[in-house]
C-alpha cells in the first residue's frame, strides 16, 4: 500500500482533507490538514438538489485538494456524506468532481458514515475497551453509534444537522422566538428513535466529534481559558451539561449573527449555523440524559485512513488501539532522533521512584502515565538542537497530536520533560504560570523525579542496574545495589539535579554505593 494517503471528507457544510504518512508499524504521521467552507447542502430545505452555485464551489475546492495532494504524491480517498447521497443530482456532482479532478467519490450510508468516525475516534482517545455511545452531530445529518472494542453495536443516521435544520426553521439570521421553540420541539421527535433504542443498551461514556460540537465546545473551553485563535485543542475535552446549558444560553440571547460573532471562542464561519448545532446538542443531551461528553478531535476522514489500513494490510488488527496513549508516545519518539536505550531506562528509573513515593505522598495513577510519557519524551528536544534542548521538547510536545491526552495533560506532560533539567519552573514561565495550582504540585514532583532518574543514566551507559530507595529522619537514601561501571558521572548528575526533588517532597537526597558508608551529595 502507498504509504502517504490523503483522506477527503466531502460534507454537507465543510470539505475536510487530511495528508497522513504511513509507517512500518501500521500507524500515521497527519502531514497537513485542509478545511474550507462549501455549504454544499444551502440549495434548499429538503436538501433533495445541489445548486449550480454550490456544486461549482465544490469542484473548485477539490481542484485545490488535488493540486496539494499532488504535491505529497498522495492516493486519494474521498467519501460524501448526507448532501450528496441525498441530492437527485448526484451523479452529476460526482461526474464533474471526476471530470476535472480525477478524484473518484465514493458515497457512504448514515451506518457507514458513523463506523468510519468510529474508527477515528478510537486513535484520538482510550476508550478501546469502553462501551461508548458515539455522537456526530454534521450539516445535513447526525450520526449515532453504540461501539465497544471496535465493534459496532447499533449505528443511526437521522436527518437533523446544523445547515438543514438552519434552513428549516430560518435560524441563520434574527432569530425568533417561535422559530427557536419550534426547531426545538422537531429535534425532540427525530430523536425518539434514538432514544428508544438507548434504553436497552448501558454504556460507560458519551463521545462526541466533529464541527458543531467542537465548536459549543470551544465555546465553553474560551470561559476560563481564553484564545486568541479557534483551532484549539480539545481532544480530550469533558463537556458537562451545565457548562453546554450557559453556552447554549449565550448563543441563544445572541438574535443576530453579528451578536454571535462576539461570543467568545465561536468560528466567525459559524455564526449563520451555530444557533441550529446548539439546539441539536441541548435536545440530545436532555432526550439521553446526558450529564458529560467526551470530545475527539479525530472523526471521519482518520477513520477512512483507519480503514484504508485495515483493508490494505490482512493482517492488521484494531485491538493495538487499546493502547493508543503510549503508541501516540512512542510514534512521537519515532519521528525524532532519540536516544531510545537512554529513554528506556529513564523510564525504568523514573517509575521505580514513582512506585515508591506513591503511597507515601498519594501520587496518582493519571500522575505515573504522566511522567512516563515525559520520561520517554524529555530529550526529543535534541531533534531539533543541544541547546536548550529541554525547551525544543516541551515544544514538540505542546505542539504535537497526542492522542489519548487532553489538552491539559499534554501541557502537563510538555512542562514535565521541559523542567528535567536547568531552570526550575517560575512563575515568570507562562507554560508554568498559566496552569491551575494542582497542575503546578504535580510538575515539580514528577519534574523532581524525572531528574533524579536523568541523572541515574547520566552517561547514558545504563550503568545502574539495581537500586533500591529508603526514607529515614528526612533523608531520601538511594541505593546503588549494583552497577555495571564507576558511577561517579551518575552521582555528579543528582548533585546537579536534586533541588528540585529535594524542595518538592521536603527530603534530603543522600545515596549509598556498594554498601559503603553514605555518599551524601552536597
Amino acid at each position: 500500500m502507498n504509504n502517504v494517503i490523503a483522506a477527503i471528507d466531502i460534507g454537507t457544510n465543510s470539505f475536510h482533507m487530511i495528508i497522513a504518512k504511513i509507517d512500518s508499524k501500521k500507524r500515521f504521521t497527519v502531514l497537513t490538514r485542509s478545511k474550507e467552507v462549501v455549504r454544499l447542502g444551502m440549495s434548499s430545505n429538503d436538501m433533495k438538489y445541489i445548486s449550480p452555485e454550490s456544486l461549482k464551489r465544490g469542484v473548485e475546492t477539490l481542484k485545490r485538494f488535488k493540486l496539494i495532494c499532488e504535491s505529497y504524491k498522495a492516493d486519494i480517498i474521498a467519501v460524501a456524506t448526507s448532501a450528496t447521497r441525498e441530492a437527485i443530482n448526484k451523479d452529476e456532482f460526482i461526474n464533474k468532481v471526476f471530470e476535472e479532478t480525477g478524484i473518484e467519490i465514493n458515497i457512504v450510508s448514515g451506518f457507514e458514515e458513523a463506523r468510519l468516525i468510529y474508527l477515528g475516534v478510537l486513535q484520538s482517545l482510550d476508550i478501546f475497551d469502553k462501551k461508548i455511545l458515539l455522537i456526530d452531530i454534521g450539516g445535513g445529518s447526525t450520526e449515532f453509534l453504540f461501539g465497544e472494542k471496535g465493534n459496532v453495536l447499533y449505528a443511526n443516521s437521522i436527518k437533523i444537522g446544523s445547515v438543514r435544520l438552519t434552513h428549516k426553521f430560518g435560524l441563520d439570521k434574527k432569530v425568533s422566538r417561535q422559530n427557536l421553540k419550534e426547531s426545538k420541539i422537531f429535534v425532540k421527535n427525530v430523536l425518539n428513535q434514538v432514544v428508544r433504542a438507548a434504553e436497552d443498551i448501558k454504556y460507560d461514556m458519551v463521545i462526541g466529534s466533529s464541527g458543531t460540537i467542537n465548536s459549543i465546545g470551544s465555546i465553553i473551553y474560551s470561559v476560563d481559558n481564553p484564545v486568541s485563535e479557534y483551532d484549539v485543542k480539545l481532544n480530550g475535552f469533558i463537556m458537562k451539561k451545565k457548562a453546554l446549558e450557559q453556552a447554549v444560553d449565550k448563543i441563544y440571547k445572541a438574535d443576530t449573527a453579528e451578536e454571535r460573532a462576539n461570543i467568545p471562542g465561536l468560528d466567525i464561519k459559524r455564526v449563520d449555523i451555530i444557533t441550529a448545532g446548539a439546539v441539536i446538542l441541548e435536545q440530545i443531551f436532555s432526550e439521553l440524559k446526558i450529564d458529560k461528553m467526551t470530545l475527539s478531535s479525530y472523526a471521519l476522514r482518520e477513520g477512512l485512513i483507519m480503514n484504508y489500513m485495515q483493508h490494505k494490510s490482512g493482517d492488521f488488527d484494531i485491538g493495538y488501539l487499546r493502547n493508543v496513549r503510549l503508541n501516540s508516545v512512542t510514534h512521537l519518539a519515532e519521528l525524532t532522533n532519540f536516544d531510545k536505550q537512554h529513554a528506556e531506562q529513564v523510564v525504568k528509573i523514573s517509575l521505580k521512584l514513582f512506585d515508591f513515593l506513591k503511597p507515601v505522598y498519594g501520587l496518582s495513577s493519571e500522575s505515573r502515565e504522566y511522567l512516563e510519557a515525559a520520561a520517554y519524551l524529555h530529550d526529543i528536544g535534541y531533534h531539533i538542537s543541544h541547546a536548550d534542548h529541554h525547551k525544543h521538547s516541551y515544544y514538540l510536545i505542546r505542539h504535537s497530536e497526542m492522542m489519548g491526552f487532553n489538552e491539559k495533560e499534554i501541557e502537563i506532560i510538555a512542562n514535565i520533560a521541559r523542567y528535567h533539567r536547568k531552570s526550575h519552573p517560575k512563575s515568570k514561565h507562562d507554560n508554568f504560570n498559566n496552569l491551575d495550582s494542582a497542575s503546578k504540585l504535580i510538575i515539580k514532583k514528577l519534574s523532581g523525579i524525572l531528574r533524579l532518574a536523568d541523572a541515574l543514566d547520566r552517561s547514558h551507559k545504563n550503568i545502574v542496574s539495581d537500586l533500591d530507595f529508603e526514607i529515614s529522619n528526612g533523608n531520601f537514601i538511594i541505593k546503588l545495589n549494583s552497577v555495571n561501571s564507576d558511577p561517579s558521572l551518575e552521582i555528579w548528575g543528582i548533585n546537579v539535579r536534586k533541588a528540585l526533588f529535594e524542595e518538592s517532597f521536603g527530603l534530603n537526597v543522600i545515596v549509598k554505593y556498594k554498601f559503603t558508608e553514605p555518599v551524601k551529595v552536597i
